[in-house]
């Protein structure tokens, strides 16, 4: 190989010599300029040679470190690999165990978050959160707890639980928070609380406990004062106990379900709101009433005056003039020398004259208690022709709809009813007096005649 490059060099030397042939000046310097050409030739491909060799080993170093590193990564991954399947191995072996002894820490586990979801739901609707509101946020965050409740937990748990059942047979005065019927925040007021049943505030005003649930600005349960309170007779019942000192015994009202007949009986209408929903028949019926009440109790005191009157009338023979018998009385005196069939007619005159007074204003309360009813019947079918329009409006899915009409069909009718069924007895009582008075006048009269035909 080297002598085919030197050959080569050489022709290409001698080519180019007879090239420049025309330009050298003597065979000795081309001699001089081959020969340095070749020695110089000679040099770079040793150099070359040797820089290959130099090359090709270190390749080879380089080939050699690589597999050697290679065999190595191989024998450690088949290290890793067999510490990993005896990891694996030995992990499932481990969680077989734990699974094993962890069973009734779960099971605990469970419970207690279930008994901490149902003591929670019950707490937020109790009064006593009110004194103790605290224990809300506990239980709630108990029962999302996803590890393993701490032995103090556990403790305050039971703790918890225990604590509602002592605190459900006490009766306590403490402060707290009220809500007010404006939905204003009293700080730090005066409650009395009747174990988990009822709470009041120092005026004896019922309050209901309001939870963060039911109300979104809330962010604890609060005491809230009913703006409607029920009957005066419960207000004086639940004032009185709050005032009572706690050695002392006394009745109060006891809503054993918590609030939920409380308020029902707080939305019961009033007397005056259920009359208001007999509209305007109603109204007309009520004055009808009212003024056939007072046309009976003028009538009365009047029958009752006369009445009087004439009682001691008949204790005098001397006749006045502010009494019915007495005037008749009179007629008598100032006409004494008047025959048998005279003095009759003028006696039958001057009953007639006191009898129109003693009936007047009768007739008109059997008016108006025969009206009452009528009014009332009015009332029933206006009523259940509003009625029958909702329900053609909106047909019958929303009771609330017809309950107007109905409401006013049955007010109208009972106010009839209690406005006639009075105004008849006091017709009949009045009707009664009037008689016997009008009786006394006959038979007085009567006698008068009699002792005049034996004179």
């Amino acid at each position: 190989m080297k002598k085919i490059i030197i050959a080569l060099s050489a022709f290409l030397l001698i080519g180019t010599a007879s090239a420049q042939q025309a330009n050298t000046k003597s065979m000795d310097e081309l001699l001089q300029k081959v020969y340095k050409a070749a020695r110089e030739s000679s040099a770079e491909n040793k150099r070359r040679i040797a820089e290959f060799k130099q090359k090709r080993d270190q390749q080879q170093r380089l080939l050699n470190e690589a597999k050697a590193a290679l065999r190595a990564q191989e024998q450690r991954s088949e290290r890793l690999k067999a510490e990993y399947d005896a990891n694996e191995k030995e992990l499932a072996e481990l969680e077989t165990v734990l699974h094993e002894r962890s069973g009734n820490l779960g099971e605990m586990q469970g419970t207690i978050k279930i008994l901490a979801g149902d003591l929670r739901s019950q707490l937020e609707h109790s009064i006593t959160s009110a004194q103790y509101p605290d224990r809300i946020e506990f239980l709630a965050e108990l029962a999302a707890k996803k590890e393993l409740p701490t032995i103090d937990d556990i403790r305050r748990l039971w703790y918890e639980m225990q604590r509602e059942i002592t605190e459900s047979g006490k009766i306590v005065k403490f402060k707290t928070d009220i809500l007010n019927a404006e939905g204003i925040v009293e700080k730090n007021q005066q409650a009395a609380r009747l174990g988990v049943f009822d709470a009041f505030d120092k005026d004896g005003n019922f309050l209901i406990l309001k939870s963060p649930d039911e109300e979104g600005g809330l962010s604890k349960p609060i005491l809230h004062r009913l703006k409607r309170q029920p009957d005066g007779r419960w207000l004086a019942l639940s004032r009185k106990f709050v005032q009572t000192p706690p050695n002392q015994i006394t009745d109060v009202p006891v809503d054993y379900t918590r609030g939920t007949i409380l308020q029902l009986v707080v939305q019961t209408p009033s007397l005056w709101e259920k009359v208001k929903e007999g509209g305007i028949v109603g109204y007309v019926i009520l004055a009808l009433g009212a003024i056939g009440l007072l046309v009976a109790l003028w009538k009365f005191f009047q029958l009752w005056s006369i009445g009087s009157k004439i009682k001691r009338q008949l204790k005098s023979n001397q006749p006045r003039e502010d009494n019915p018998l007495g005037r008749i009385m009179k007629v008598y005196t100032e006409n004494p020398d008047a025959d048998i069939e005279t003095m009759e007619l003028k006696l039958d005159e001057a009953i007639l004259r006191e009898t129109a007074p003693l009936e007047s204003g009768l007739s008109f309360i059997k008016v108006l208690y025969v009206i009452a009813p009528l009014l009332g019947l009015l009332g029933t079918v206006v009523g259940m022709i509003q009625t029958f329009q909702m329900i053609t409006l909106f047909g019958t899915g929303d009771p609330k709809s017809m309950a107007g009409g109905i409401s006013m069909a049955l007010v109208t009718t009972v106010l009839g009813l209690v406005v006639a069924i009075p105004l008849t007895v006091l017709h009949s009582v009045l009707q009664s007096m009037a008689r016997k008075q009008t009786q006394i006048l006959e038979e007085q009269s009567a006698g008068i005649i009699a002792r005049m035909a034996e004179k």
